[in-house]
């Protein structure tokens, strides 16, 4: 179901694209536009993880490099049955951290160094395996997907009154699809990322058993996420959904539920677990995380 539902809220999007190349240019801007997002969506399945980890000035991590955080990232995947995903590391106060890449096989995960300072080793464990939730649920390609097409559908609507044709455009459709497109494509890609974050906040506890950890961190970055700046996100608004907090962004436009509501559910299953049987150690020093 869920699958079904992003693919048909990818198929408006595309749709939403041609519909303003039409406003545009006439039959010959919808071709147009139906063009750039076919291509579009094959460049972005094949080269998803590049863009964002280009995007973020990303470098890459190994056991050498980085001996306990990429430990972490593989005893975590490797107790989620995932494949080992590529680790990166971002140089930045901003903390936060993602994960990209078309399916499970090809995919990373990424923190800021920001991140990494502010939070403990069982908080940090809890939030990779959040991200390798979203990778476990096949969000990472979707998000990447919705976002570069957003992204296209404001640059066009924003270009709109420069590239017009006065006689064959309505000055007034026009102006609805310049105001209306961008704000249609953000309310489509809200309703992909809203409900992928409580799927991987529950995917994230259930990987490191500790759904404590994942609302502590949750509840220390989410106010400096708000205010340390974040220049990739100031630059392509878009990329705001990757990440597992919002940056400063209103709640009404915010690509992620409310995080109170978040940290309620992950309290709610903490309470569930101590009415089960604890499970034995199972990944080394990580334990539950």
């Amino acid at each position: 179901m869920n699958t079904m539902k992003t693919f048909i809220l990818l198929a408006a999007l595309t749709a939403l694209f041609m519909g303003l190349g039409y406003m545009i240019g006439g039959s010959s801007g919808a071709l147009i536009a139906l063009v750039l997002a076919a291509a579009m969506n094959f460049f972005t399945y094949w080269n998803a993880d590049k863009i964002v980890l280009s995007m973020h000035r990303a470098r890459e991590v190994n056991a050498t490099s980085a001996p306990e955080f990429y430990g972490m990232v593989r005893e975590l995947a490797i107790r989620a049955g995932l494949p080992v995903p590529k680790v990166y590391i971002i140089d930045s106060p901003h903390p936060n951290a993602f994960a990209t890449g078309r399916d499970p096989r090809h995919a990373a995960v990424a923190a800021t160094t920001g991140l990494l300072r502010m939070l403990s080793h069982e908080e940090i464990a809890a939030v990779m395996a959040h991200e390798l939730g979203h990778i476990r649920n096949r969000d990472t390609l979707i998000m990447t997907m919705v976002a570069t097409i957003a992204g296209a559908i404001s640059m066009i609507a924003n270009f709109g009154f420069f590239f017009s044709n006065d006689n064959r455009s309505n000055p007034l459709a026009l102006l609805a699809a310049v105001v209306v497109a961008p704000f249609a494509a953000m309310i489509v890609q809200m309703a992909i990322s809203r409900t992928r974050e409580f799927g991987a906040d529950r995917a994230g506890a259930e990987i490191c058993g500790n759904p404590a950890a994942l609302a502590s961190a949750l509840r220390k970055i989410a106010s400096p996420a708000q205010r340390i700046p974040n220049p990739v996100s100031e630059r392509n608004p878009a990329a705001a959904q990757l990440y597992i907090v919002p940056t400063h962004v209103s709640e009404l436009f915010s690509t992620h539920p409310a995080t109170e509501r978040r940290i309620a559910a992950l309290e709610a299953m903490r309470g569930q677990q101590t009415n089960r049987v604890r499970r034995p150690n199972a990944i080394g020093r990580l334990g539950r995380c």
